[in-house]
């Protein structure tokens, strides 16, 4: 037992890598993996606890609400902001931003998707929560606004997620390095379990909603002609793995290599997944593991944000093949 590193020992460890830190950072990472635990709780019993199924209710896009999907964020918003070291949240599920009672203090911006591929919980699919931190650009933490949210991903201070599957994993970045820690129910801690992640240069998988084939632009389906032809020199063809939870697909090419490809169809022109709740966060952990995320033309973290439920297509994953799939989209092949 005296081997094992828990997230809380790996985080203060991290910390010393910023002399200027005063610990803020390490408190609010603490905060996270604490709301997750929680999470986790529900998900592993969500039968049993008749959190299944709909709440008859939509959210800001559309969508109808899992029971689970409100759940999280409930709690999510409660455990973390009750701290007050949030001057300012927002997430996926509410329309407008969130001000914690005590942002007197809080110094630092949280944007999280309670609980993506919430879809899939019925049917006993993986699912996950995704987060980005920020630092506060107003002053004063009682004037945050949603200006201080609108901040490129390049600015993030900090981006994780945590996978609830046949194990619950958690993943963060600092911009040190990719991390990932492993929840033991026994001892009831995250303990150190993939320490450096670095995702393979190119791999052999694909993950793309298929589906919408008849939707997909040209470039997109001359893209996808070209990773099923036989080529051994390039590795061709590729295989397909989709799970249609965005968390359990991206964890799996970080680890394994491959991408995972969003791309605009003819009903989502500007892309169907959300900028700052999703491909933000997941772009800050690919090139901190050694990967790469792009709308197909732009790299994610240099986009400026308009709104705070922006949309955008997502070619991310490991570097060679995103720029293959980029080509195509850009019309280079």
């Amino acid at each position: 037992m005296s081997n094992l590193i828990t997230i809380e020992r790996h985080i203060l460890e991290q910390q010393r890598l910023f002399p200027e830190a005063h610990g803020e950072l390490t408190d609010l990472l603490t905060d996270v993996a604490f709301a997750a635990k929680l999470v986790r709780k529900e998900v592993v019993r969500a039968g049993l606890a008749d959190i299944l199924g709909f709440t008859g209710s939509t959210n800001v896009q559309g969508e109808e609400v899992k029971k689970l999907d409100l759940f999280a964020n409930e709690q999510i918003i409660s455990a973390i902001g009750a701290h007050g070291r949030f001057a300012v949240m927002g997430s996926e599920e509410n329309e407008e931003i969130i001000i914690p009672t005590n942002n007197e203090s809080g110094n630092y911006v949280l944007l999280f998707d309670p609980l993506d591929g919430s879809s899939n919980i019925d049917v006993n699919v993986s699912v996950g929560t995704i987060f980005s931190i920020y630092k506060l650009k107003t002053s004063d933490p009682t004037k945050a606004n949603l200006a201080d949210c609108l901040q490129p991903g390049a600015e993030q201070v900090a981006a994780g997620y945590v996978i609830y599957g046949s194990s619950v994993v958690m993943v963060y970045t600092t911009g040190h390095g990719v991390h990932g820690f492993t929840y033991d129910p026994t001892i009831g801690e995250f303990l150190l379990s993939h320490e450096n992640i670095t995702t393979p240069k190119s791999g052999k998988y694909y993950s793309m909603n298929e589906g919408s084939y008849a939707q997909f632009n040209e470039s997109t389906k001359k893209y996808l002609d070209y990773i099923k032809t036989e080529d051994k020199a390039t590795g061709r063809p590729y295989s397909t793995r989709y799970i249609g939870s965005l968390v359990a697909d991206f964890h799996r090419n970080l680890l394994t290599g491959g991408v995972f490809i969003y791309p605009p169809t003819t009903k989502h022109q500007n892309g169907k997944l959300r900028l700052m709740y999703e491909a933000n966060p997941l772009a800050f952990i690919c090139e901190q593991a050694g990967g790469r995320a792009t709308n197909g033309r732009d790299r994610i973290l240099d986009i400026q944000p308009a709104e705070l439920h922006q949309r955008t297509p997502l070619y991310i994953g490991s570097t060679d093949d995103v720029i293959v799939a980029e080509e195509f989209e850009q019309g280079k092949r």
